[in-house]
Order: structure tokens, then sequence, then C-alpha cells
């Protein structure tokens, strides 16, 4: 009787969390079966339940992905630096909304932990600075330098919380396996690497573009 008792106390941590004491923590499955994100999550995502159009996500999700990789240029990042940022960036829009969360600050926040997950850091007074720039850029305007005033700071606190969000709603699962080596590879073993034509598709299906 008691050994069927524990296998159902198991089997509910399995399935609802883990049970540390008398307190039950959310758990975070991994394995091949989940590596993908299910289409019925692609196509019904947080932003569209809060009533945003298909064609805007998208819009923001390729702002967001440009403003990363602008930013990581700027900073001179890794490329890779650069698309773990953009990738931690889509899959965060994948259970957070537009609607609710600034597009701006998560790509900040995505910008500042990719740096740190592929071991180049970067301050975030830097990546502030980076994206004040970008943003004149943007609206044509005259670029000014970034004042460290009160308004610094409060975006500086959003950026943190935004990151430690992203971390909570990813789980703490932010390695991420690029594929570009392996195509890379793969091109040199077929003797297509000087196919411009061929590299720049099989990249950009990579990227799911």
């Amino acid at each position: 009787m008691e050994g069927k008792k524990m296998a159902a106390n198991s089997s509910a941590v399995a399935s609802d969390g883990i049970l540390i004491g008398d307190k039950l923590y959310s758990g975070v499955m991994i394995s091949l079966e989940n590596c993908l994100m299910a289409e019925e999550r692609c196509a019904l995502t947080p932003s569209i339940v809060d009533g945003l159009d298909a064609n805007t996500e998208t819009d923001l999700r390729c702002v967001g992905c440009e403003l990363v990789q602008a930013a990581g240029i700027l900073l001179r990042l890794p490329q890779v630096a650069m698309a773990t940022g953009q990738v931690l960036f889509q899959r965060f829009f994948y259970t957070k909304s537009f609607v609710k969360h600034s597009m701006e600050h998560v790509a900040m926040a995505c910008v500042h932990l990719a740096s740190k997950i592929e071991e180049a850091p970067r301050r975030i007074r830097d990546v502030i600075n980076v994206f004040h720039r970008l943003r004149h850029l943007r609206e044509k305007q005259k670029p000014t330098p970034l004042i460290l005033d009160q308004e610094y700071v409060n975006l500086k606190n959003q950026i943190i919380k935004a990151e430690r969000r992203i971390l909570k709603e990813l789980g703490f699962c932010v390695h991420v396996k690029h594929p570009h080596k392996i195509i890379v590879m793969y091109l040199q073993v077929l003797e297509c690497e000087r196919n411009k034509h061929l590299v720049q598709t099989s990249w950009l299906a990579s990227e799911g573009k």
C-alpha cells in the first residue's frame, strides 16, 4: 500500500512539478519530443489571443530580430551571440504577448542575455546606448548622447526585469544549438560552398524565413 502511495506521489510530481518540502515548484521537461514548437502554438500565439493581427505580429518579430542583429554589430558581438539573441526573442513571444510586453525592452534583454550565454558579455549600459543610437537612426533624428538620468535608471531596471522574465518563461533553458556550422560542413562535403544561391537559401531555411 505504501509503495503504491509513493508511486502515485512521484507521478504527481512528474506531471505537475517538483515537490520540495511542502511546496510544489513547476518543472521543465526537456526531451527530443518537445524540442520543436507545436503547430497549434505557432498558429495561436498569445499576441493573437490578445487581439493583435498576424501580419503585425510578424512585422514585430522581424523588427525585433533586426534590432538584435544591428545592436550586436555595433556591440561587436560574435554572430553566434546575435543568432542566440534572435532565437530567445522568438521563443519568448511564443509564450508572452507583444500587447503586454515591450518589443524593444525584450530585444535589449535578449542581446544582453545572449552576450553572456555566448561568453562575450556586454554591460547593460552599452546595450542601452546602442539601442538609443539605433532609435535615432530609425526615426532619422540627429544622434544625441545618452543622458544618465532617472529615465535611464528606470529603463535599466526594466531590462533587468525583462531578462529575468525571459529566463523564467524559458525555464532557464537558454542554450541554443545553431545549425549554421552543420550547413557549412555539408556544403563543403558537397563542394558547393561557392554556390552563393544555395548557401543563402539553406541559411535562410535554417532560420525559418
